[in-house]
């Protein structure tokens, strides 16, 4: 499973054909905990591609087992697009698409997608 993949921690990602994709382990209803884990991340782990410019989609999957946990998405939003700012686009203005969503699944996670809009 972690063919391919850069491990630290509760956090995993790859580099993909469209883009980058990352996985956190767990959840917790404080969002302030996911920036300094993903940053921490990016910081000691990364190997990978550099920021890019222009545009970028953003997706952001919270995975949950039972009822959803109490958190507002917009800041779970903020919080993980703070943390890979500076690591795979520039700024926040080149998020052109950004989608978040929560649903019930099979594990407690996030799942986040990252990859340029050609338009």
């Amino acid at each position: 499973m972690t063919e391919g993949w850069t491990v630290w921690g509760k956090v995993r990602a790859r580099e993909t054909a469209d883009g980058l994709e990352l996985f956190i382990d767990g959840l917790t209803t404080q969002a302030k905990y996911y920036k300094p884990l993903v940053y921490e991340f990016f910081r000691k782990e990364w190997r990978g591609s550099r920021p890019a410019w222009g545009d970028h989609a953003v997706e952001i999957r919270m995975e949950h087992i039972g009822d959803p946990p109490w958190m507002d998405l917009d800041n779970l939003a903020k919080a993980l697009l703070d943390a890979i700012k500076g690591f795979v686009f520039h700024d926040d203005s080149q998020v052109a698409r950004l989608l978040v969503e929560r649903f019930e699944g099979e594990r407690e996670q996030i799942h986040i997608r990252v990859y340029a809009l050609k338009r």
